[in-house]
């Protein structure tokens, strides 16, 4: 069983900063997809950025040069700082870890893999 409990969510300003972080426990594997996906009000889930036990990155289009994802192994924790924020950016983010999905662009193309933990997720509202 995993546990994912993200923080750091709020409401900022547009061109502000918020760093989001999560925090994984349970059953951790050494080898891993880890990532951050986003949901706005009507719209689908969308990759955000991730990441994977080699520290490959992979970042969506729309938050390429203004997103960075990064992982502390040792805290078992997943961050996202992210920086010129703007109002696309508003929705639900969650934390989602996978253990059985390689290599880490092709987990990160679909949300749905069954083999995905989920966090319950942190607001973003931009304004």
């Amino acid at each position: 069983h995993v546990q994912l409990v993200e923080s750091g969510g709020g409401s900022v300003q547009a061109g502000g900063s918020l760093r989001l972080s999560c925090v994984a426990s349970g059953y951790i594997s050494g080898s891993y997809c880890m990532g951050w996906f986003r949901q706005a009000p009507g719209k689908e889930r969308e990759g955000v950025a991730a990441i994977d036990s080699d520290g490959s990155t992979h970042y969506g289009d729309s938050v390429k040069g203004r997103f960075t994802v990064s992982v502390d192994n040792a805290r078992k924790t997943l961050y996202l700082q992210m920086n010129d924020l703007k109002p696309d950016d508003t929705a639900m983010y969650y934390c989602v870890v996978n253990y059985n999905v390689t290599p880490l662009d092709r987990w990160f193309s679909w949300p749905g893999w069954t083999t995905n933990y989920w966090g319950q997720g942190t607001q973003v509202t931009v304004s």
